[in-house]
């Protein structure tokens, strides 16, 4: 038929380009034209030669084979971050098999010994480099200090949670091994009148208990150490609160009616735990129900430049206590950053001392003070309530939040920094550390948020 003559037509007629992968280049390829000019990769290069990198220079001492250059290895790090590759392991492989990596290392392979090496060395000049990072935004235009959105995520310790051993199964389990103990050290004193199986090596079996010991020992004394700090901070709360019905008592001249609090007990509890594998990480709940072994992960974020401005790491599943440091490393950014003007943050960093802290350092604070209410009725929507006649900051700020304007101002905070725990977690797909201990974990906390500022500062370029 005659649509079949069109169609055999066509495919006779139809023509394909070469693919020759043997045929060598006429001329040297020039690494500078694998990648787009306007790629991540590209611009990472560029932002860290503008680092200062002499703190880590300065440590080669110069001896052995040559070192990679260290703004070699740092973009190796910043570009794997922003892209999923966080194991260095992974990185090594990416030099060989992705264009953009093979750019940054100039064709060469550091091997993931040289890169996780250097990333373990250097995490405090890494954290460092966060700052200069943000100078170098403002001198792009694209950072300016005013109004501040903070707020706080879990994320998973390089440790499972059920590697944690509470204090009451700590003492089971020590109970047992010293009775192991003892069974043993007599079946060596009976062994040359008693049969004994020919597998069992007493010596080996008893240095393996008497590790357990050493360690269940070591897990005890820090948990004995935490109740101590504990209850430390639970005198000082309770004492705070004795102090406040004292100065109400006396201002109404009436006692408070109920029982009085109790002060805390100083013992140990039963359900006090220590992770084995990370043992400065901590068991916190998480969004969605349950519980994780985790860190809890701070960050305070330019509403209007998308860019984190602080990050900080801690221990405690809550985060009242965060807003100081993170008021204290606002104010000490360089001063050609500015200073903040006002700071969004959500019901969990509510408190009094927050609020007169706040005030204190002349930042106006927006911290809601409770659940938030949804779908307002349009007439509230636009009311402005009264003044208040007080000058406590605590009522200023609740009479802030409820007029059009404060709410408008507070409804960004959710548009702000909950998008960049977003992006970390869903796109750069960091949900879990891949170092151990405090200090190594917020020497990568800053390298992830290093890493989301120079892939949010590319994205502000590319749209300028």
């Amino acid at each position: 038929s005659e649509s079949v003559k069109k169609a055999m037509w066509w495919t006779v007629s139809a023509t394909f380009k070469t693919v020759d992968r043997k045929t060598p280049y006429i001329l040297p390829p020039s690494m500078d034209d694998w990648l787009p000019e306007d790629h991540l990769a590209r611009f990472i290069v560029e932002v860290v030669s503008m680092l200062d990198l002499e703190p880590i220079r300065a440590a080669y001492a110069g001896r052995g084979s040559e070192a990679y250059d260290p703004s070699v290895l740092l973009s190796l790090l910043f570009y794997g971050y922003a892209t999923r590759t966080f194991s260095s392991r992974r990185i090594e492989a990416a030099t060989y098999d992705s264009v953009a990596f093979r750019y940054i290392v100039a064709g060469s392979h550091p091997d993931h010994d040289t890169i996780a090496s250097f990333r373990k060395r250097f995490l405090v000049e890494i954290n460092a480099f966060f700052v200069q990072i943000l100078q170098i935004a403002h001198q792009m235009g694209f950072c300016k200090v005013g109004t501040v959105s903070l707020d706080g995520t879990k994320v998973k310790a390089n440790a499972s949670k059920h590697r944690a051993l509470s204090y009451k199964h700590a003492e089971k389990l020590q109970r047992q091994l010293e009775s192991e103990v003892r069974h043993l050290l007599d079946l060596a004193e009976e062994a040359d009148a008693t049969d004994l199986p020919p597998e069992m090596d007493i010596p080996k079996e008893l240095k393996r208990r008497r590790d357990r010991l050493k360690v269940l020992a070591e897990a005890k004394a820090e948990i004995e150490r935490r109740a101590h700090k504990r209850h430390e901070r639970d005198m000082e709360a309770h004492e705070e609160k004795m102090a406040q019905r004292k100065r109400v008592e006396e201002q109404t001249g009436k006692k408070i009616r109920g029982r009085t609090p109790r002060a805390p007990e100083p013992e140990v509890r039963d359900s006090d735990q220590i992770n084995l594998t990370d043992e400065e990480s901590r068991i916190m709940p998480v969004s969605g129900g349950g519980f994780e072994q985790a860190y809890n992960c701070q960050a305070a974020l330019d509403i209007e430049s998308g860019l984190i401005l602080t990050h900080r790491v801690s221990q405690s599943p809550v985060d009242r206590k965060e807003l100081a440091h993170a008021v204290e490393a606002l104010t000490s950014l360089p001063e050609e950053l500015g200073r903040p003007e006002a700071l969004l943050a959500d019901a969990g960093y509510f408190s009094r001392p927050n609020v007169e802290l706040c005030d204190r350092k002349d930042i106006t604070p927006f911290i809601s003070f409770g659940r938030e209410q949804h779908n307002l009725a349009l007439e509230d929507r636009w009311r402005c309530p009264p003044d208040p006649e007080t000058e406590d900051p605590v009522a200023l700020m609740k009479h802030r939040l409820k007029t059009p304007e404060g709410r408008k101002l507070y409804g960004r905070r959710k548009a702000t920094i909950e998008p960049a725990f977003g992006v970390i977690k869903q796109v750069m797909g960091f949900r879990q550390f891949l170092l151990r201990g405090l200090r190594a974990v917020k020497g990568e906390w800053s390298l992830v948020s290093s890493a989301f500022n120079l892939k949010r500062m590319h994205r502000l370029y590319v749209l300028a």
